[in-house]
């Protein structure tokens, strides 16, 4: 039978592998439903973890993921970046990306301040107060990077691992490490 999706450039390269669309969804938050399947398996052969140490029992019960295209700026909120305290004002200091449709302005640091917070000194700004009261029960990514500069398929990048939204988002390996109902994706 002839693929209809062949030569279209969609199929062109390999698919990904259950593996590597685990390491590399959503920076890896599809590793929940990876420990959920290592999890199954370990618990079926006693006491021991895959590597022969002692389990350690699962804690997370729920999972908050935070996406807010529009939002706020990470350099406002949880990403502090002193360099553009140093760089205020001028222009990038690398070479444009070719495909904007718009000349960048001069580079602006954040106007606002940040304060390490809790055990683990996590840098929260100083819009939010009560959130950094929790610090020590956040985990903050700060590794995200993507192929393409345009925002939705960024996004589709960021969510599934490809640029096109082919694969399973980041919310159904969420349901699916935390033990929904249905075993598929």
């Amino acid at each position: 039978m002839n693929n209809p999706f062949l030569g279209c450039g969609r199929f062109e390269q390999a698919p990904l592998t259950r593996r590597d669309a685990l390491r590399t969804i959503a920076g890896g938050f599809g590793l929940v439903g990876l420990t959920a399947l290592l999890a199954e398996e370990a618990h079926a052969g006693g006491t021991q973890g895959l590597d022969g140490t002692a389990r350690i029992p699962a804690k997370a019960k729920h999972f908050i993921f935070l996406f807010m295209p529009g939002g706020v700026s990470h350099v406002d909120t949880f990403d502090p970046k002193p360099g553009l305290v140093t760089l205020s004002g001028k222009p990038l200091p690398f070479e444009n990306p070719k495909l904007q449709r718009t000349k960048p302005g001069n580079l602006m640091p954040t106007p606002w301040q940040f304060a390490r917070y809790g055990k683990s000194g996590l840098e929260i700004s100083e819009i939010f107060p009560h959130v950094a009261r929790r610090a020590d029960d956040l985990c903050v990514i700060r590794s995200m990077v993507a192929d393409n500069i345009n925002h939705t398929n960024a996004q589709y990048q960021m969510h599934t691992g490809e640029q096109t939204f082919s694969r399973p988002s980041i919310g159904s390996w969420l349901l699916y490490g935390l033990g929904s109902t249905n075993r598929e994706l």
